[in-house]
């Protein structure tokens, strides 16, 4: 038996309850890895609120890190006594210890801790696909403007640090001026406090009026349109989260209306669907952090038992860089 996070019913922060799981044995192409660490992230709200919806009773999670216990029959890339880390479908890193499918796990380099794998894989391997894959018309080229919005949390710091490193001019928002210093010091080029200047302006400001290529947007609902308003013809709005609330329905029309625009609505998980591909975009992730372009910034620290306050600063956005939970 392990303890573990879990929720009966969808709702608020109230609803995460600890309870004692059976963990059993490894099926095929499955593994059971004992958790050092486990990763916090916005998916993790929307689930349990029934934004995304799982099936009931849900133990929530989709990242954490530690070590290779039992390995299923056909799982060769692992080994008993791994160090292992991994972001993946199905939820359920919110405990002790979980079976888990294999093929999004992938071995942790020495050097890594086990804290800074948990806290990177989904952030990390999101900002290398949102970087490397989710790309405008015609690519980025080094001293290209985006505009990254929530650039102070764990994604936008890691995201911050890679363009810098790709030689881009990336735009951040944030939502207080400590925010927006914190991200200007991990890399972008300008930042913006949206809570008290219009974003909108400040980008044709900074370039000149030709607006930006590509705009990564995990808002939502509260950003959408003015990011719009600040790309240049054939640019791309890349939708990978909604932290204000689900973009409202619109008519294509307005793509068109503003500038031939490409929308896409990203996720990691189409990303990761393969074990060749989470293995080639683990190691783009592992190697720039490891040669220092990219540090993993942990800020917050909360006992598994303490999950519901770990929510609760989440959704209020009282938390910058990576959180992680300790089992």
């Amino acid at each position: 038996m392990v303890q573990a996070i879990q929720i009966q019913q969808y709702g608020g922060p109230e609803v995460l309850q600890r309870v004692d799981l059976p963990v059993g044995e490894p099926g095929p192409g499955e593994i059971r890895i004992r958790h050092h660490a486990v990763g916090l992230n916005f998916i993790d709200v929307y689930q349990r609120t029934g934004l995304y919806q799982n099936p009931l009773p849900l133990t929530l999670g989709m990242e954490g890190a530690g070590i290779v216990e039992a390995v299923g029959d056909g799982v060769t890339h692992l080994v008993v006594g791994d160090r292992a880390a991994y972001a993946s479908n199905p939820p359920g890193s919110y405990a002790q210890a979980r079976v888990m499918p294999a093929k999004c796990v992938v071995r942790l380099p020495e050097g890594i801790a086990f804290e800074t794998g948990a806290a990177m894989m989904l952030k990390g391997l999101t900002a290398q696909y949102l970087l490397k894959k989710t790309l405008p018309q015609g690519g980025l080229q080094p001293g290209d403007f985006i505009l990254f919005h929530a650039a102070a949390g764990g994604v936008g710091l890691i995201a911050c640090q890679w363009a810098r490193a790709l030689g881009l001019q990336l735009i951040a928002t944030a939502g207080s001026d400590a925010k927006c210093q914190l991200a200007l010091e991990h890399g972008a080029a300008h930042a913006i406090n949206y809570r008290s200047e219009n974003f909108v302006q400040r980008v044709k400001q900074i370039t000149g009026g030709a607006g930006v290529k590509v705009v990564y947007d995990s808002v939502g609902k509260d950003t959408f349109e003015g990011s719009l308003d600040v790309l240049r013809p054939f640019g791309l709005m890349a939708c990978f989260g909604n932290a204000s609330g689900p973009v409202p329905p619109f008519a294509p029309s307005l793509l068109a209306a503003k500038g031939s625009l490409y929308l896409t609505r990203a996720t990691l998980f189409t990303h990761i669907a393969t074990r060749e591909a989470t293995q080639a975009m683990a190691e783009d992730l592992f190697a720039v952090v490891r040669s220092g372009a990219v540090k993993i910034r942990i800020d917050q620290r909360y006992p598994l038992a303490e999950v519901a306050r770990a929510h609760r600063d989440l959704e209020a956005r009282n938390t910058t860089g990576c959180s992680i939970l300790l089992p």
